[in-house]
């Protein structure tokens, strides 16, 4: 049977029927997909705070790092070399690499910050220090939402690392924390800052590819090593492939094609459907590196090889999402935007524009980067950066801090980031339920319709 939720006045009740509907659909039952929606924009507009809160300049940005391995390190080093930046305490489970931070941190020339290393909730007590401003996070997925639900509370800013959560219950608990406290959250997505990417969006943004009508994007990276290595993510990341079968890593690929369609501004996702490939790749890739009796040869994956999502947007536009990471595939993000005039392609990168490309022909983006480059990647300090996959990290990092600095709006916002984070969870429900439609909530609560374009 159908089941039509009647609306609520505020976001607890857009919430929790989101979740009542869900929970019906986990059971099998058939269900209208657009039962799951928020309840209607005016009401809620009017009755909830924006999460986007408005912040004076800030002269320093005081941080707390929150998870120092590969990619924290990576960030905390990038923040070390951005001006206004200060790292003044560092926390994780392993101590020799909160010394390692500390020390990296003090040889540039600053106060040696405090450290945390008492255990998993440690962070808890770093959201408390009275001099921190901002708790930045690259922890293991599961941790991301108790930091930021921990600083918010505590007062703090709060950033992450993809993705922003990997539940409904999780996105709807960042979304209402943010509105009480009024605090800033936000997930920092680095390829949104990649150059072609952003040279994407410039050519976007000036009309040469006509009206977006599609996009296809992923991410299709052979990570099975990485899966099961005895270290890093191979702690953790395996785990997630053995209970969920969905896309687990959309924002990658989703966040520059959403910006390119201007989703939370202007448009909006609507709805998705997915369906996931027998699970194969994990096992087989155990069965080779591993002798009989390794208890790594005797665990069974829910995650499917491949996955495919559709998503359609309020005005039309569609999305094609993939995500393999268990099968030998060298990386891509596919990054395609097609418009009525033409189109961008990645992986490999290239153009084709109506009346402007030879007829039939794709051409090279360099061609295209002395007239179209993005302003930010003019910048030769960008172009030269090595640490963090070619500079697009210092620039997400870079950003930041000069939007706090001179307290304007920083480039996305908490709704992007559970837009595109709530992808995931929701690829789960639809393969769950024989690729059924999935309604992609408003976290917004209207405000999409008249939000500027970035």
């Amino acid at each position: 049977m159908a089941h039509d939720l009647k609306p609520g006045p505020a976001s607890g009740d857009s919430r929790r029927d989101f979740l009542k509907v869900s929970a019906l659909a986990g059971l099998g039952l058939a269900w209208d997909p657009r039962s799951a929606s928020a309840p209607p924009t005016t009401t809620i507009v009017e009755a909830t705070p924006s999460a986007i809160p408005i912040l004076a300049p800030m002269e320093r940005v005081r941080i707390g790092y929150v998870g120092v391995g590969g990619q924290g390190t990576t960030h905390v080093q990038n923040l070390l070399n951005i001006e206004g930046a200060e790292i003044v305490a560092v926390c994780d489970i392993v101590e020799d690499k909160v010394r390692r931070a500390q020390d990296l941190v003090e040889k540039k020339g600053f106060k040696r910050p405090i450290g945390y290393s008492r255990g998993p909730h440690d962070f808890e007590r770093l959201c408390q220090q009275a001099d921190i401003d901002l708790v930045y996070t690259a922890t293991p997925w599961e941790w991301h939402v108790p930091v930021l639900l921990a600083a918010m509370n505590a007062g703090k800013h709060a950033l992450t690392e993809v993705p922003m959560a990997v539940t409904m219950e999780e996105c709807w608990q960042l979304l209402e924390t943010a509105e009480k406290t009024g605090r800033l959250c936000l997930m920092m997505e680095n390829c949104v800052y990649d150059r072609p990417e952003m040279l994407c969006l410039q050519m976007v943004r000036k009309g040469l590819f006509g009206e977006i009508q599609h996009g296809e994007c992923g991410y299709l990276h052979d990570l099975r090593g990485i899966k099961f290595a005895d270290e890093g993510e191979g702690l953790w990341r395996r785990a997630h492939a053995v209970r969920r079968n969905g896309n687990l890593y959309p924002t990658h690929g989703l966040g520059p094609i959403a910006q390119c369609m201007d989703i939370n501004r202007g448009d909006r996702f609507d709805y998705l459907v997915s369906m996931s490939t027998n699970a194969r790749g994990l096992r087989l890739y155990a069965a080779e590196h591993f002798p009989a009796d390794h208890p790594k040869r005797k665990e069974f994956f829910a995650l499917g090889d491949v996955n495919t999502t559709l998503i359609r947007t309020m005005k039309g536009k569609t999305i094609t999402l993939g995500h393999n990471c268990d099968n030998p595939r060298p990386y891509s993000r596919v990054n395609l935007v097609q418009g009525t005039k033409g189109l961008f392609s990645g992986y490999p990168n290239r153009i084709h524009i109506e009346g402007r490309s030879p007829e039939g022909q794709w051409e090279p983006i360099e061609k295209y980067f002395p007239e179209f480059e993005h302003p930010l990647w003019k910048s030769e300090a960008i172009r030269n950066e090595t640490n963090g996959h070619g500079g697009m990290d210092f620039l997400e990092d870079l950003r930041l801090v000069q939007a706090l600095r001179a307290g304007r709006a920083t480039d996305y916002s908490i709704y992007d980031g559970l837009a595109w984070s709530a992808i995931s969870p929701l690829t789960e429900l639809s393969v769950a339920n024989r690729s059924r439609p999935v309604n992609i909530p408003d976290f917004t609560r209207g405000r999409w319709e008249v939000t500027p374009a970035l």
